[in-house]
């Protein structure tokens, strides 16, 4: 008997365990399909949220392997690979300072950027990322994916501490009013 995937939060471990997975990816398809790039997806919590935005990653990745007898399989572009940007801020349990959450911003810049292989010029954490999508869209002359998991935790985990949760809010604006405006080297 297969065993409920309950806490995995990425597709390859799910699928290389011996779990229950009820593949969802044509929602996937449809999402690709619908001609808009930008999604929010709310869901309560532990449904999916983290499974979902691994799910996209891989695709976008080019894993076809990952979607073995899975929809996807046969209804994705398997020939483009697109560079993606994995931002998450589930794992810090307390963002109770600004510098928690500039530091997770700065190390996953400068992740992907070593990942990636393309230099960052900035002191300053939202041009860094701009930089990061250009040099990532000039590199492999493909639009850029970004993906954002548990976007609102730094503010949410203050939510009590109003001075604290404004200054979270306005790091996180800081970044991610550069999405919109990279707009033109964006995919998804």
């Amino acid at each position: 008997m297969k065993k409920l995937a309950i806490g995995i939060s990425t597709l390859t471990k799910l699928r290389n365990t011996d779990c229950i997975y009820v593949d969802k990816t044509h929602h996937i398809a449809n999402m690709m399909n619908s001609g808009s790039q930008y999604y929010f997806i709310s869901r309560p919590r532990r449904f999916g949220k983290s499974l979902l935005v691994d799910t996209l990653k891989q695709a976008f990745l080019g894993k076809k392997e990952i979607f073995k007898d899975l929809y996807l399989e046969h209804h994705w572009d398997w020939s483009k690979q697109y560079p993606v940007i994995h931002m998450s801020f589930a794992g810090s349990s307390s963002f109770d300072s600004t510098n928690t959450l500039l530091t997770i911003i700065w190390s996953t810049i400068q992740e992907h950027a070593t990942r990636y292989s393309v230099e960052i010029n900035s002191q300053v954490y939202g041009d860094a990322f701009n930089k990061l999508i250009y040099a990532l869209y000039k590199k492999y002359q493909q639009p850029v994916v970004i993906l954002i998991d548990e976007y609102d935790k730094p503010i949410l985990d203050v939510i009590e501490q109003s001075e604290l949760a404004i200054q979270n809010r306005e790091i996180l604006k800081g970044l991610y009013s550069w999405i919109k405006d990279n707009d033109a080297y964006l995919r998804f």
